[in-house]
């Protein structure tokens, strides 16, 4: 007679095929018509003059990425975006436009106190008080006024123009709350000062979305995350992981600007290449073809690792809402996570094809015990 114990491994590998049918099942067109359709919003990964990346601390009662370390950004606000704020099924839903791109600069001022804004015909950031900033920032945030409003009275406009699409991200459908985000990168002006600009240092919001702000660089926030010490969701770590091939590991005082603008050059040669693949098989799938600017990513799940029961998570589909389409995004790389109640931990981003074969080894072995 079998043990308990050997029954249960032997079942083991019918309940995992049984789960991931579960999670592969279409969803019923009935039920599709029900799901919330994702709101907009946009997203900056906003670079320092030493090429360190921000990201803001959430306050744990936040109803999306509670207690997260996120990068600035929000949802669209017709207040203050207006006409432009697209409505669900509109053709610029899911596209980079005026409006993804006002609120991301709004955002990010709401949120950090950084004010990425030029005065009219001028290539300059616009400087302004800390005194003056805490207090718009604090009327925008309430609605007191539109954020152009206030700009146009200070003789300036939102910097959208610099801004450089860097994916779209799109809630998968199991989630009670969607959001289809674009992602932009921005770089702030380099300079020859150790010490940057007043202006560009970033500041909490009082505890209203956020308890800190800090620019560090990618690789130390994943080290962070890698301990357990800070929370990182799917698509921040994987964009930090993307960054730290290009930016550097600490802000060193040899370095100058000479040095953090090759860094950049190099950054901006990779999110303008195509095949964005580097693997062969990965070369061959569609998604190589599509640059990041325009890379739309639904993480959906994969399987579950035999190895140690993390989810593998795909990226190369674009979720329902554009299924069909040319859209997609990253086929070569998988993100591994194990999901909890205080969110999600022992992320990483791997090769899909050695995922995949890692798998098909620990099947093998497994079935050899059995």
């Amino acid at each position: 007679m079998l043990s308990f114990s050997h029954t249960c491994r032997r079942a083991l590998p019918c309940l995992r095929r049984l789960h991931q049918c579960l999670i592969n099942t279409a969803i019923p067109s009935r039920l599709f018509a029900t799901m919330p359709p994702p709101r907009p919003s946009s997203s900056i990964v906003l670079l320092s003059p030493t090429n360190q990346v921000l990201l803001l601390h959430r306050v744990g009662t936040s109803s999306s990425f509670a207690s997260a370390h996120v990068f600035p950004g929000g949802n669209l606000d017709a207040f203050h975006e207006g006409e432009d704020v697209p409505k669900a099924g509109d053709e610029g839903m899911h596209q980079d436009g005026k409006a993804y791109r006002l609120a991301a600069v709004r955002e990010t001022f709401e949120e950090t106190g950084i004010l990425l804004a030029r005065g009219k015909g001028d290539s300059k950031l616009l400087e302004v008080e800390a005194d003056e900033v805490a207090r718009q920032r604090k009327r925008v945030h309430m609605n007191e006024v539109k954020f152009v409003d206030w700009l146009e009275s200070q003789g300036a406009v939102a910097d959208t123009e610099n801004l450089i699409p860097f994916t779209r991200w799109i809630t998968p459908t199991n989630l009670p709350k969607r959001f289809t985000t674009q992602m932009y990168l921005y770089l702030l002006p380099i300079t020859s000062s150790s010490s940057p600009s007043s202006y560009l240092v970033p500041t909490p919001d009082g505890g209203l979305e956020h308890t800190a702000a800090l620019f560090s660089s990618p690789q130390h926030f994943l080290t962070q995350a890698a301990r357990g010490e800070i929370i990182l969701f799917p698509p921040q770590h994987y964009l930090l992981t993307l960054l730290s091939r290009f930016l550097p590991s600490s802000a060193t005082p040899a370095y100058g600007p000479l040095h953090y603008q090759a860094q950049r050059e190099k950054l901006l040669q990779f999110i303008n290449r195509v095949p964005t693949a580097e693997t062969e098989k990965g070369k061959e799938d569609r998604t190589a073809q599509i640059p990041w600017r325009e890379k739309t990513m639904s993480p959906r799940t994969l399987f579950v690792r035999g190895e140690d029961g993390r989810v593998v998570l795909g990226l190369e589909k674009p979720g329902p809402e554009l299924e069909g389409s040319p859209r997609g995004g990253d086929w070569e790389r998988v993100v591994l996570v194990r999901f909890t109640k205080k969110g999600p931990v022992e992320v990483e981003v791997r090769g899909r094809e050695e995922i995949f074969e890692e798998e098909r080894r620990w099947k093998i072995a497994n079935t050899e015990k059995l």
